[in-house]
């Protein structure tokens, strides 16, 4: 058997019906040509132990996993810049498996205890570039080799950043000449796959909704209820909407303390377990800037970097709005009420994390946030985003370190020195982290445009793979650090 003892298929949207999704065929590529192998990633549900000419077989080829029954493409909504499309669904991706977590302990932990428990988190397989499908209107189904990198390059960073985000688990060359009308072509293409917890999006209910079907918006409510949100009571749609409602606002929050901007806010990007998706246009931060856009097409910088908040709340009163086809209008409200006070709560706790301190209590903790974005306002000509989180990591304990760093002639003033008392109220959280050799480095570890354009440059120009694969394997030795 190809996978391992500890896959667990559990196709539980698939069950559902063809109300929910359409059965579809994958493209049968001219070449499939394995790029980026992510073990990691496939240890937490089994397939590590697929050989390459496996992988590619379920991946590049999509013969179904055991006990998956083939790819379906879902069905749904969404607005799109706030105005509403009922006429989009999967057009360039499937859903091709399900499966539970198996790995629930941390790496490198016995696995033995965990194999076969029955509370593994549902995990989906999701596809980029993998053919047309019914809602593919009059695109190719395709991915662009680079959008493929791309995506792989925002998941590895956002994962050790502390994002929740989908994983990239393989990407694959596929030996097509795309045609693209916002980038040079002909162009490289490839098919992605990603694993994350739900693909279940907003739009999943709007598009019910849209259609005044009361009994699919329940049966939604249920499966998201009982496979996401299991503490939610059976039919109570108001306390799922809270729980999700606080999903959305942890993520937001720690968007914000990674400097990331998503790019496309749409009610089709946001999913019901509050992971990151679906990367296109994203950009972090070089320096502070509260409008900064990664779209080239938001020329109003509705999705920029300090409006992503407000973007995210209007999304979940889209879906406030179908759940009132099952439940009253005043306790929706009620769970819509609580975004604003737990994304203040999930930005101190983001910030804390990235600084590597622990919590102090409300006051002292809003002190140290308010410290933390004042002094990157006031040294946003003079500093990026991501040297204040690596000079000052676990606080006190890297003083000398970032005093005598390449920044330490940036670390004064009176907005500085606020800052550092802020800082140094709190305890530093597991100091010992600090050992890493990444701390030792002069520079962080970034994801600015001019270095994702380098690393697609060499793949483009020369066939090398060696700095993607390097800025890979840095990124996984920070994630690994700071865990």
């Amino acid at each position: 058997m190809p996978v391992s003892s500890d896959y667990r298929a559990d196709p539980q949207f698939f069950a559902l019906g063809d109300e929910y999704g359409d059965a579809v065929r994958p493209a049968r590529f001219p070449e499939t040509l394995l790029r980026v192998r992510n073990d990691r990633a496939a240890a937490t549900v089994g397939l590590e132990t697929l050989t390459d000419a496996e992988w590619v077989a379920h991946f590049g080829r999509f013969e179904p996993l055991p006990g998956q029954p083939g790819p379906v493409a879902m069905r749904y909504h969404g607005h799109q810049f706030r105005t509403y499309n009922p006429d989009i669904g999967d057009g360039r991706g499937f859903l091709a498996a399900q499966m539970r977590e198996t790995s629930l302990k941390p790496p490198g932990a016995a696995r033995e205890a965990v194999a076969n428990r029955a509370d593994g988190r549902l995990l989906d397989l999701g596809t980029k570039g993998s053919g047309t499908t019914p809602w593919s209107r009059s695109g190719d189904g395709r991915l662009t080799l680079k959008g493929g990198v791309r995506e792989v390059l925002a998941a590895a960073m956002l994962e050790s950043q502390g994002v929740p985000t989908s994983k990239a688990l393989s990407l694959i060359e596929t030996g097509e000449a795309l045609e693209r009308g916002d980038e040079p072509s002909p162009t490289r293409s490839a098919v992605l796959v990603r694993l994350q917890h739900s693909h279940v999006r907003f739009g999943t209910f709007q598009r019910a909704a849209f259609f005044g079907r009361t009994d699919m918006v329940e049966t939604l409510v249920e499966h998201v209820r009982s496979l996401y949100h299991p503490g939610v009571t059976a039919g109570d749609a108001p306390a799922l909407l809270a729980a999700i409602v606080a999903a959305s606002a942890r993520l937001t929050a720690r968007w914000i303390a990674a400097g990331f901007v998503h790019g496309v806010l749409n009610t089709d990007n946001l999913n019901v377990t509050g992971e990151s998706f679906d990367y296109g246009p994203w950009r972090f931060l070089p320096s502070y800037d509260p409008g900064f856009t990664a779209a080239y097409f938001d020329q109003t910088g509705l999705y920029a970097f300090a409006r992503q908040p407000e973007a995210v709340f209007w999304n979940l009163t889209q879906l406030a709005g179908c759940l009132k086809l099952v439940a009253d209008p005043a306790p929706l409200t009620d769970a819509l009420n609580g975004f604003g006070p737990a994304y203040i709560r999930e930005l101190r706790a983001a910030f804390l994390e990235r600084l590597g301190v622990t919590s102090l209590g409300e006051a002292a903790d809003q002190r140290l946030l308010d410290a933390t974005l004042a002094l990157l306002r006031e040294k946003g000509e003079e500093i990026r985003w991501e040297p204040l989180f690596h000079d000052w990591f676990a606080g006190f304990s890297s003083s000398a370190r970032a005093l005598s760093g390449p920044r330490a002639k940036i670390w004064q003033g009176e907005t500085f020195d606020a800052f550092r008392f802020a800082l140094f109220e709190h305890e530093p959280d597991r100091p010992e982290r600090l050992e890493s050799p990444i701390f030792a480095r002069p520079e962080p570890e970034e994801m600015l445009i001019d270095e994702v354009e380098a690393i697609w440059a060499a793949i483009d120009a020369d066939d090398d793979w060696a700095a993607l694969h390097d800025k890979l394997a840095r990124l996984e030795a920070i994630r690994a650090a700071r865990a």
